[in-house]
């Protein structure tokens, strides 16, 4: 795909849009992960250093279309101003009088940060109206949230028809990874997939069976594909109204001359708690009264027989209830491997997915990953073969 980035943009004097996602988790009124701050501000400091006046957007929680205090982007004024080392200016609405009038009062260099844009009902529901009053505070539209480019809102995909539009830092590199991902990637290609039920995932395994060489498949919904299989699960978590779809994916991806790697064995418990008694079983000696929260030691071993022999891996799922020790150690072990691979230069890896990220930073291994995702929704649509609105909207035609 050809997109526009800010490398074609000299900003100085123009009054530049900024569509953010500062939807990053808060408890008690504090930020509790600033990592979506972090990467956004490369952004905003080149644009504002170039000269540009700088005018950032951004939705925050679900306050559907109602002026909600708690979800205020206020807060996140001071956020970004400690991560940028400048001042960041608020203004209380999004559009309208006062957003104009603080759009119009800003100097070179300077930042401004508008209110929630979810405080309009028109913003989920891409009002033209609102994209308008969006796109009358500035001169371009650089959009730098990847993360909320799969809805067409106001604020992701209206203004972008209105203005001149540009891809972010951030953007730019999310694109850039999942091209390398799935779009033209070095083969051979390892999917991991994991996560508790395959009707979640359904146009992914879809879409990756024709994309990847091997497709690699935990967490629960191995479950699923095992029972489907005829192998007893006990009192593991499985679908059963699941099994005539999963044997269908088996069958597309041996059409589609993709491998399906299922696991061979499996870390069972009675309870799941925390360091309960455990064994490490085949797939079918799993007992009636005990449940599969891990794949076993054989299976880690073939994942990473295949990623030695793999140029590029896409990661979306963890193998194991990895919250709850000891159920942890096949991803943090694939994990560390993985890491290993790409600190040599013999594996690209991306990843991205809540769980996968939580995963990888419980690993430790987040930061030696070749890209990690936090996208969440959007990074799992790409993965699905779908078109993302905010994306499109920066197509090069």
């Amino acid at each position: 795909m050809a997109f526009r980035t800010i490398d074609a943009l000299d900003p100085r004097g123009k009054r530049v849009l900024l569509r953010a996602d500062l939807n990053v988790p808060v408890k008690d009124g504090r930020i509790t992960d600033r990592t979506r701050i972090e990467r956004l501000s490369p952004t905003i400091r080149e644009l504002a250093d170039k000269g540009g006046r700088i005018i950032i957007c951004s939705h925050f929680d679900r306050p559907k279309g109602r002026r909600v205090p708690e979800m205020s982007l206020k807060p996140m004024a001071e956020a970004l101003s400690a991560s940028l080392n400048r001042p960041v200016a608020f203004a209380d609405d999004c559009v309208g009088p006062e957003a104009e009038a603080a759009a119009a009062a800003l100097q070179e260099g300077e930042v401004l940060l508008l209110e929630n844009t979810r405080f309009h009902a028109g913003e989920e529901k891409n009002d033209p109206a609102l994209a308008q009053g969006l796109a009358k505070l500035a001169d371009v539209f650089v959009n730098d949230a990847f993360s909320a480019a799969h809805r067409a809102h106001a604020s992701t995909e209206g203004v972008a028809k209105l203005l001149p539009s540009y891809a972010g830092r951030l953007m730019e590199a999310e694109l850039k990874a999942l091209d390398a991902a799935l779009g033209n990637p070095a083969r051979p290609v390892v999917a991991i997939v994991g996560g508790a039920k395959v009707s979640t995932k359904l146009d992914l395994l879809g879409n990756l069976t024709r994309k990847v060489n091997v497709l690699v498949i935990g967490g629960a919904m191995a479950n699923t594909f095992l029972a489907a299989q005829g192998h007893p699960m006990g009192r593991s978590l499985q679908e059963a109204e699941m099994h005539d779809t999963a044997r269908q994916i088996l069958e597309q991806a041996a059409a589609a001359g993709c491998e399906i790697l299922l696991p061979v064995d499996l870390v069972v418990a009675a309870e799941f708690a925390p360091n309960p008694s455990t064994r490490t079983v085949a797939v079918d000696r799993v007992p009636e009264d005990m449940m599969a929260l891990d794949v076993g030691p054989d299976t880690v071993d073939l994942v990473e027989a295949r990623l030695r022999k793999a140029s590029t891996l896409v990661w979306n799922g963890p193998f194991g209830a990895f919250e709850t020790p000891p159920f942890d150690s096949a991803t943090v072990g694939v994990a560390q491997s993985v890491a290993s691979l790409t600190a040599s230069g013999a594996l690209k890896s991306i990843a991205g997915g809540g769980d996968t990220v939580a995963a990888l930073k419980h690993a430790g291994v987040a930061d030696r990953m070749t890209y990690v995702s936090t996208a969440g929704g959007a990074f799992l649509e790409w993965l699905e073969g779908k078109v993302l609105p905010g994306v499109a909207a920066l197509e090069q035609g």
